[in-house]
């Protein structure tokens, strides 16, 4: 079984089969990071391959992410008839680097926050920039939202 599930991922990984019988903890092949290979008989052996990586969907608030989004419509010059999701990227909007950063700042001035930034490089959509909104708020970081 163990070499059936080592050809299975190394087919995935794109790798020679021998690389994926390595050391599976902790391991690295083709950049692409492993997760440990330990079954458990609960599991009936089923490996997961996804990236360990927990997102909870939609945390911050409606009230927040309508306010981003017609930051981002007004930074970008979209017009009031532009749809925008939570998941809508910055990229794919149209915006560059500038853009990016002038949306940033824009959203410090409204929200009285002030973002670092190693947090500025990691907001790619909407979403991710009223969830981190919130989390700054809420730690002291700035002053609430004003209704709207």
């Amino acid at each position: 079984m163990a070499a059936a599930l080592s050809a299975v991922v190394s087919a995935k990984l794109g790798c020679p089969p021998a690389a994926a019988l390595g050391s599976w903890k902790g391991s690295r092949i083709s950049s692409r990071n492993l997760v440990s290979m330990k079954t458990m008989t609960a599991r009936r052996g089923l490996v997961s391959l996804r990236s360990p990586r927990f997102r909870v969907c939609c945390a911050a608030k409606a009230e927040t992410v309508g306010k981003v989004m017609q930051i981002v419509k007004q930074q970008l010059a979209l017009g009031e008839e532009a749809k925008l999701a939570p998941e809508s990227q910055f990229t794919e909007l149209g915006a560059d680097s500038l853009d990016t950063v002038e949306i940033v700042m824009a959203l410090e001035e409204e929200f009285g926050i002030t973002v670092e930034e190693d947090n500025a490089q990691s907001i790619t959509t909407i979403q991710d920039a009223a969830d981190l909104i919130d989390k700054l708020v809420a730690g002291g970081g700035g002053k609430p939202p004003a209704a709207a």
